[in-house]
């Protein structure tokens, strides 16, 4: 099997693994027990806390622990939704190609008396500083714009957009889902005040995540109970899962660069061998992206039979986010880049990571021209577009 859908899952590391075993076997007590058992589980969640708030430039005080990348979303927007609003400030900024997990919850404080303005990412998918600059107004509230987007890997200059918004006074949070232990993050140079990751994009296990909060600025619940996390999220904290996470991180930090390098090969290789197909066409920037990210369209398919038919070749990829595998629409991400719904339907997404090899690349280049080519050929619409009956889009 090749496994090349790394921005869905990774598989856990060997780092993490070990340290979720240490905590259930050792730690296994609750952290907000005053007996010893309790208190040696506070102290693995107290360091792990610090792991993961040295990763990124925070205090540790920062960080809260949360249930993954949505939920730290989620709690990011609407506590400075709600800050903002005691302010007078209702206008909220972000881009047309977040993940469901902003757009859902934008979405909902628009029900809620909230303006959200959706800044356009153009064919690369991104946007500038500039931009964002001249979109804020008086009454903004936040801006929320994510570090990499997770379906094309365009990586966006979180550096510039967070001077922005420090000059000009407004809340910065950045959804760093797919950044997170694959680009350097430190929160304080580029001015980020709250951030969003999430262990299992990381070889860290699946459940459990964290925001950054810059200090002073006040977290409204998501849940209500207990005291746990500061009184900013209630409910006994998953100590194991919050140590496996840690570890995860502190290991993926270690080696970033190494693997970024190794993997940025990889990637690179597969897009040139993957353009030479024809009719296809790169998404995304091709030179500011993830290191492991590559997304194509192919004129004149279906993606999930492209998938289908790569699985039965034991290659295990996607046609975008994981989070919406299970609807016919095709990507808002392509479809904000400008790709029309005919293309937007056969997309595919390659996410390597630093397991997988050249070889891995070679076959997947054996492959997907022979899928593409075989699904092209029993295409109705396909044999119009050769025959000259309708044109062709790329």
């Amino acid at each position: 099997m090749i496994y090349a859908d790394n921005a869905a899952t990774t598989k856990m590391s060997g780092a993490s693994i070990n340290a979720m075993l240490r905590c259930m076997e050792k730690n296994w007590g609750n952290p907000s027990s005053l007996y010893g058992l309790g208190q040696r589980a506070k102290e693995a969640l107290e360091s792990a806390r610090e792991q993961i708030a040295v990763c990124i430039g925070a205090s540790s005080r920062e960080i809260t622990f949360t249930s993954g990348g949505s939920e730290a979303d989620n709690q990011a927007i609407r506590s400075a939704a709600l800050l903002g609003a005691r302010k007078g400030k209702r206008h909220i900024i972000s881009t047309a190609f977040e993940h469901h997990a902003v757009l859902h919850t934008l979405k909902k404080l628009e029900a809620e008396g909230f303006q959200v303005e959706l800044l356009p990412v153009g064919a690369l998918g991104s946007v500038t500083a500039r931009q964002v600059e001249e979109a804020i107004r008086e009454d903004t509230a936040l801006v929320s714009i994510m570090y990499a987007n997770n379906e094309i890997g365009s990586v966006l200059p979180i550096s510039e957009i967070g001077a922005v918004c420090r000059e000009r006074g407004v809340l910065f949070h950045t959804d760093a889902v797919q950044a997170a232990g694959h680009l350097p993050i430190d929160v304080g140079a580029q001015n980020i005040d709250m951030l969003s990751l999430s262990a299992h994009k990381f070889h860290g296990p699946k459940g459990i995540g964290a925001l950054y909060a810059r200090r002073g600025i006040p977290l409204a619940n998501l849940i209500e109970g207990g005291a746990q996390e500061r009184g900013r999220r209630a409910g006994t904290e998953n100590v194991p899962a919050i140590a496996g996470m840690a570890a995860a991180l502190e290991n993926a930090c270690a080696h970033m660069e190494e693997n970024a390098a190794k993997v940025a090969v990889l990637r690179d290789l597969l897009i040139a061998g993957l353009s030479r197909i024809p009719h296809s066409a790169l998404n995304g920037d091709p030179i500011n992206r993830l290191p492991g990210s590559v997304s194509f369209c192919f004129e004149g398919i279906e993606g999930e039979s492209l998938l289908l038919l790569l699985d039965d070749r034991g290659i295990c990829a996607s046609s975008g986010s994981a989070c919406t595998s299970g609807s016919l629409d095709p990507s808002h991400v392509l479809l904000a880049i400008g790709r029309p719904h005919e293309v937007a339907h056969g997309s595919l997404r390659l996410s390597l990571c630093e397991d997988n090899t050249e070889a891995d690349v070679d076959a997947i280049l054996k492959a997907v021209p022979e899928v593409v080519g075989y699904l092209r050929n029993i295409s109705p619409l396909w044999k119009d577009k050769v025959s000259g009956k309708k044109e062709f889009i790329l």
